[in-house]
């Protein structure tokens, strides 16, 4: 199979390889995937350059992708050959992720792909739509709830905004730029606020209509220590922070009196070691909005697989919108 991988640590340029590999194949229990499109992650990206020695030989990199199921490795399974899936955690403790032509899978991690979804739109799920649906309703609902959403035009911001909304919540977002701006804004964000120019607990006040600025009843934080300030500030009497980066500020101080005494809640979500439980939720709930055809999906650029070095460091710049590499 024609396949992307590298077999040490370091930049995309400089350790990222195209060629044959030989092909997966499934074992009991999971099923093997014809890779139609795959999805880059920043969690992918840093697992690439990251410290320390890969832990196989060689890595196919990337977690979420799309395709078709094509066999599988276990006589139970039969009936899923030919389906149509969005899929994640491919590559997580394995060496096979979904920048290749096939991959294999525990089969609870391929995730049926409504018709109508493109492959391209089924790569940009998996980590990024499950931390945000996570998020949003790890601690209860959000009807008649306020939600400020942190960098609501990234990959998980713009789909924190839109389960918020779903959910009946009234949704903040803070953004960077104009782009950025109408991205969330065409997300269903109620208010969206500029965090370079905007005196933002000035404009959560005014648009909670408390006075004190303390009406945000959840935080979806993609910047949880460069934005403790703001939290300090504007989260509400028993509300919760769930947050899932902070790399700005990787080892924040946490102002533990204003937090106990606002008797708040501070989560921690990383897709990666979320119960099966968990997992199978937010899938079903990322499903129940596909079908009801009520995400929408921001796809920033399509290439191949013979440019995932270019895909790989528009990631690492940050560029807006997924970037989605297709397997033909």
């Amino acid at each position: 199979m024609k396949a992307a991988w590298f077999s040490t640590k370091g930049p995309a340029r400089d350790v990222l390889q195209v060629g044959e590999l030989p092909t997966p194949q499934p074992a009991p229990g999971e099923v093997l995937i014809r890779v139609r499109a795959s999805g880059v992650n920043p969690s992918d990206t840093k697992g690439r350059s990251g410290s320390g020695a890969p832990a196989f030989p060689k890595v196919v990199p990337n977690q979420d992708g799309a395709g078709e199921i094509v066999a599988v490795g276990s006589p139970e399974l039969d009936s899923r050959i030919g389906e149509r899936v969005w899929f994640y955690e491919s590559q997580l403790g394995r060496w096979n992720g979904s920048a290749a032509e096939y991959t294999t899978l525990p089969a609870w991690k391929a995730v049926h792909l409504p018709d109508g979804v493109s492959f391209e739109e089924g790569a940009c799920l998996g980590i990024p739509a499950m931390t945000a649906y996570r998020c949003v309703f790890v601690d209860g609902p959000v009807t008649g709830k306020t939600v400020f959403v942190s960098g609501g035009a990234g990959a998980v911001g713009r789909y924190a905004i839109q389960f918020a909304k779903l959910g009946g919540a009234r949704v903040i977002a803070s953004v960077g730029n104009d782009e950025a701006a109408a991205s969330a804004t065409a997300a269903g964000a109620d208010l969206v606020l500029n965090r370079h120019t905007d005196d933002l607990p000035a404009r959560v006040a005014a648009f909670t209509g408390d006075g004190k600025g303390r009406g945000v009843d959840r935080f979806v934080e993609v910047a949880f220590g460069a934005n403790l300030d703001l939290i300090g500030k504007t989260l509400a009497p028993n509300g919760v922070v769930a947050t899932y980066a902070s790399d700005a500020v990787p080892q924040p101080t946490l102002p533990f009196w204003p937090m106990i005494f606002l008797d708040a809640t501070i989560r921690f979500v990383l897709v990666y070691v979320m119960t099966a439980e968990a997992h199978r939720e937010a899938a079903a709930g990322i499903n129940a909005a596909l079908e009801a055809n009520q995400l929408t999906h921001q796809i920033g650029r399509v290439l191949t697989l013979d440019d995932i070095v270019v895909a790989h460091e528009a990631v690492e710049r940050g560029e807006l919108g997924k970037t989605i590499i297709t397997l033909g």
